[in-house]
């Protein structure tokens, strides 16, 4: 399937508007910094600014509008999420762990530079992250900036995506069973997810029921998001998906795929996009964008 022919105009707009809105604001915030270790600034840039689908800000920015926000009032939360998101990359990559020298087609942030200067950008721009997020702002009070950094260090940290990657470190060259990795996925992948979605409730200081509901929008997309990895790493070529096909398989990782077959895999992300386009029933709001983008995350094709 081609991944264009899925998108609809409105989608593929705002999909694009975002992606060079975050990755202006990314680009500025970098460029701000002193000279004082230019490589590491070189570093996080190429880290941060590699190219991505951009879709945690994505979440933050489409579903803050969509509950009254401004763009601008999310710029910092969207940003910084991101940078959450590429610092977990750029370890994720790393000899110690996943030892991949490509991401998004690009060398590597330790390809491109080295090791010591990786592990660095990583950290650095995790840092940047809650920078960003305490910035003062006038449309956000101290008590929604200090719930914001609550989500998202209980997501990045033991309880959400370090813990997920342990759980995945440990699990190399072993089978788990479904429930194993169901859990190995919503803390690695699906908690970064949620948190999206849970920063722009925050800043939108939405209703109970609404944000019940959207965080059952956000638990279905962000496992289906990782079903559908699984299944590209056996259905795409390397130049689609910009790493090297199969490299699940050949890190003796259990998938989806492998656990359920590729049919069964195809069926359960189809099933979790269902229940997340259930969740969007009941909130009153327009939701049409985001329900687009749900199911443009299973006809993806990278």
């Amino acid at each position: 399937m081609n991944t264009k022919a899925q998108v609809t105009p409105q989608l593929s707009d705002a999909l694009t508007q975002i992606q060079q809105r975050v990755n202006g604001v990314l680009a500025d915030k970098i460029d701000q910094l002193d000279e004082a270790a230019p490589a590491l600034k070189a570093a996080m840039k190429h880290g941060a600014l590699l190219g991505g689908k951009r879709i945690r800000p994505f979440l933050v920015y489409s579903i803050g509008q969509m509950l009254g926000k401004s763009l601008s009032s999310l710029d910092n939360a969207a940003a910084a999420i991101e940078c959450i998101h590429a610092y977990s990359l750029i370890h994720d990559d790393l000899p110690a762990m996943d030892d991949d020298e490509l991401r998004r087609g690009q060398p590597t942030v330790h390809i491109a530079f080295d090791e010591a200067t990786a592990i660095l950008a990583g950290d650095a721009l995790q840092s940047m992250a809650f920078e960003l997020i305490t910035e003062s702002h006038q449309d956000l009070t101290a008590q929604q900036q200090l719930n914001m950094v609550q989500s998202l260090a209980k997501a990045a940290g033991y309880r959400g995506m370090c813990g997920g990657q342990a759980i995945d470190l440990s699990a190399t060259n072993c089978r788990i069973d479904l429930d194993r990795l169901t859990e190995l996925h919503n803390k690695k992948t699906g908690a970064l997810i949620i948190c999206a979605v849970e920063l722009a409730l925050i800043a939108a200081q939405a209703d109970d029921k609404t944000t019940a509901s959207m965080i059952d929008y956000a638990k279905a997309l962000g496992l289906a998001f990782q079903v559908q990895d699984d299944i590209l790493d056996i259905t795409s070529s390397t130049e689609e998906l910009g790493k090297p096909q199969g490299s699940d398989q050949d890190s003796n990782k259990s998938t989806f795929p492998q656990l359920l077959g590729l049919p069964g895999a195809q069926d359960c992300a189809q099933q979790l996009i269902n229940d997340a386009l259930s969740a969007l029933a009941n909130i009153p709001y327009n939701s049409q964008l985001i329900a687009n983008f749900a199911r443009y995350i299973i006809e993806r094709r990278l």
